[in-house]
């Protein structure tokens, strides 16, 4: 839902780091009203950025115009029981959309591990889940329903449009307005999902067994520690055994309130980031349970921080894990996050980090309220060395210049940019800077 203070009109994303007063917020609910609020904006002059739930870090949506949410346009549209493909309407949360799917009996191959954003969101951004055979949200999605800058309404396939299709995939929403989103999805399934604590060590050293023998696997390395997190997700016939009483208090309770006192504890005297990691590491929980896709992908975050995520090929995972923690033992960082570790399918898409090449998705951390910037640059010169591409919906300094080196269709993109928004209409300040795009308006 999108969050707005009724007494200042002050927009924030969900971490706090990224503000706005929009002179206007539109909430449309129909794609006739999304032609006019865009036809009335290109009279006007104003630029317009369309908001999902706020959970990107970085400043995609920032305007003082016209913020658009699509928050009134939820729900199943079609579905398509020959072709196996579900059309939803773009602003329909994860969350939400994965029970609508589980009543005509689908769910969504992949999901990340936060299910707040709206499906339209997730596939402008790149947003991904972990699965070496899978890749982000984006390659899910079999057609599009666009509204473009000059107020047409354009269906989308790769098969009709291949260039707009894979340009659409992950768009920053620089292309047009999605208002609806055609997606692949299987037949439901359950999920045997296994969290254990083991030796740092041990878990590099098995990262090609652990990652080609399990359907998802994810690692957490937690900072000052020999400590790792594995967790692991396999398809199972098991029927589902979560005690959802004691899931709730342990995830509420124990890896959200407790966590967070911890975390507070550590804002005001950082020099407890380097016990408390390792109190964290040793205090990884034993989980063995059994459920619906959709409802074990996703955990609650309560917890808010501040993340940098960057994808490198995916052999280079072991290699950059390790630079990345010599590198806060060396500099003594004050942090108590552990680094999340994931693997993604490579993609065609021309935006996507995973584009061409298989991929490991590393995310670095910072609790809110807490000096994150050295950090971060020390983090981020680690990921650049090693061919790294940012993901888009989190924080990272690279411009026009170094993404060009990185995304070799980058310049298709924005030739097709300019081609459908000649005068800048869903262009803001960041990515006008971020891609090197001048706006006329």
């Amino acid at each position: 839902m999108l969050t707005l203070s009724q007494q200042t009109k002050l927009w924030k994303n969900w971490a706090g780091n990224v503000q706005s007063r929009p002179q206007q917020v539109a909430l449309p609910e129909s794609v006739e009203a999304v032609v006019s609020i865009v036809n009335d904006c290109r009279r006007t002059g104003k630029h317009i950025r369309v908001v999902g739930s706020g959970h990107s870090f970085s400043r995609l949506v920032q305007t003082n115009d016209c913020l658009l949410s699509l928050e009134r346009l939820q729900g199943v549209y079609a579905v398509d029981s020959d072709q196996h493909t579900v059309e939803v309407w773009a602003g329909t949360n994860l969350k939400d959309l994965g029970q609508l799917l589980y009543e005509h009996g689908y769910s969504q191959e992949n999901l990340g591990d936060i299910n707040a954003q709206s499906i339209a969101g997730a596939v402008s951004t790149g947003t991904h889940g972990t699965g070496i055979r899978f890749g982000s949200i984006s390659t899910q999605v079999v057609g599009m329903t666009v509204v473009t800058a000059a107020g047409e309404v354009l269906e989308c396939t790769e098969a009709q449009q291949p260039d707009l299709f894979r340009a659409l995939q992950v768009s920053l929403g620089l292309l047009g307005i999605l208002v609806r989103i055609r997606l692949r999805v299987v037949p439901t399934y359950r999920l045997r999902y296994r969290s254990v604590r083991m030796p740092l060590n041990e878990c590099l050293a098995s990262l090609d067994a652990f990652r080609d023998d399990h359907r998802h696997f994810e690692f957490y390395a937690f900072p000052y520690s020999n400590t790792a997190q594995v967790k692991f997700m396999d398809e199972t016939t098991e029927l589902t055994n979560v005690n959802q009483t004691w899931s709730y208090v342990k995830k509420m309770v124990m890896e959200n309130a407790v966590f967070w006192l911890l975390s507070e504890s550590c804002r005001l005297i950082p020099s407890l980031c380097k016990p408390v990691s390792r109190l964290s590491a040793q205090a990884v929980p034993t989980v063995d349970e059994s459920g619906y896709s959709h409802r074990l992908f996703a955990t609650p975050r309560l917890v808010r921080f501040y993340e940098m995520e960057y994808s490198v090929p995916a052999d280079k995972m072991k290699d950059v894990v390790e630079e990345l923690l010599q590198a806060i033992e060396q500099d003594q960082f004050a942090v108590h996050f552990p680094i999340e570790c994931r693997y993604v399918k490579q993609d065609d898409i021309w935006l996507s980090p995973a584009h061409g090449r298989n991929s490991a998705f590393i995310a670095v951390h910072m609790y809110k309220g807490m000096q994150h910037q050295p950090y971060f640059e020390r983090m981020e010169f680690i990921f650049q060395r090693h061919g790294g591409r940012p993901h888009w919906g989190k924080m990272h300094t690279m411009k026009s210049n170094q993404l060009h080196l990185v995304l070799p269709h980058l310049a298709d993109f924005l030739a097709l940019r300019s081609q459908l928004d000649p005068d800048g209409l869903f262009v803001n300040p960041y990515l006008s800077e971020l891609l090197g795009i001048s706006s006329p308006r």
